[in-house]
């Protein structure tokens, strides 16, 4: 009996112990690395223009750029098909000399590839993985993995106005040459306060749901769940979360960071309440939530650490997130 309960015991400490455990942080870019740009997911009609300069962008900062073979062929909705965006892909996964896959745009397609890829030296020798919206897909999966990824703006992010991605361009520049990242943002009178320190992981609500019930699928317990989205229904974010919800996604979650929820379409039938109500009503009553982060689709798109502990301060007028 006394054997059974040190068992236990030692079964639920070591459980805390791999929760608790940091993921691995890729080595920082340095000048003279070198970086990938390529399409996972969605096609780049007429696009070339705006990925040479982001091209132009990171060389100014000192590093080399490697374009994806694939990038720009067409294959209907998406960059090339399946096997070519996936060679590309793994490619770079594969080579030492890539310090970093940048990638062009989202779209949808990412999931179509994920399971094609081995990550096996990927795993031994991380790199960073940097963009968002579709490529929540491989945020979620790779941070699975134990390694930490960066939710920021992607090559085709150039065609925004410039005066618009100041921010957004500085907070990349930031992230992968391993400046810290520490931001404040005006509260919303929808807030719901706290102090909390976490893990935070996430992305897009669409990609999210998307992984249920697959081995992608976020672990959620004891983190802070950052969320946005774009061009949906409010009955469709809605049925979402709860989706989200039922899977457990809230259960023991420790906060949330709302991002930008843009381009809500109008529905003949009113939803009757604002996106952040609507928010307010499926997460539990006892999870502090910060609104209006400035990340996600509009050019105001600032960098984030998923897998990266950070100390939340949810305030009245002010609040504050530091890595």
């Amino acid at each position: 009996m006394k054997k059974t309960i040190t068992l236990f015991f030692l079964f639920i400490i070591t459980s805390i112990i791999a929760q608790e455990k940091e993921l691995v942080t890729p080595p920082y870019l340095q000048k003279g690395d070198t970086i990938a740009i390529l399409a996972p997911a969605g096609i780049l009609k007429n696009k070339k223009e705006v990925i040479n300069k982001a091209k132009e962008l990171v060389e100014n900062w000192g590093l080399n750029v490697v374009l994806g073979e694939n990038l720009f062929n067409q294959n209907n909705h998406f960059a090339g098909t399946d096997e070519q965006r996936a060679e590309d892909f793994q490619k770079a996964l594969d080579n030492p000399n890539i310090k970093a896959i940048w990638c062009a745009r989202g779209g949808y397609g990412s999931v179509r590839i994920l399971d094609r890829l081995d990550f096996t030296k990927f795993k031994k020798n991380p790199k960073w993985i940097i963009g968002y919206s579709d490529i929540t897909a491989f945020h979620s999966h790779i941070n699975n993995l134990g390694v930490e990824t960066i939710h920021a703006m992607m090559g085709i992010s150039l065609s925004d106005n410039s005066e618009e991605i100041v921010e957004t361009i500085k907070s990349f520049k930031k992230s992968i040459f391993g400046k810290r990242l520490k931001y404040k943002v005006k509260s919303s009178k929808y807030n719901r306060g706290g102090k909390i320190s976490g893990e935070l992981i996430g992305g897009n609500i669409s990609l999210l749901t998307s992984m249920l019930g697959s081995k992608s699928q976020m672990k959620t317990d004891g983190k802070i769940l950052f969320i946005e989205e774009i061009g949906e229904y409010k009955y469709s974010i809605d049925r979402m979360l709860q989706s989200l919800k039922r899977a457990g996604y809230f259960s023991n979650l420790k906060a949330i960071v709302v991002g930008d929820i843009s381009k809500i379409k109008k529905n003949s039938t009113s939803w009757g309440s604002s996106i952040e109500e609507l928010i307010l009503g499926v997460v539990p009553e006892n999870i502090p939530i910060l609104f209006n982060f400035p990340a996600g689709h509009k050019p105001d798109n600032r960098a984030l650490i998923l897998g990266r502990k950070i100390r939340l301060k949810i305030n009245k007028e002010k609040s504050k997130i530091e890595f």
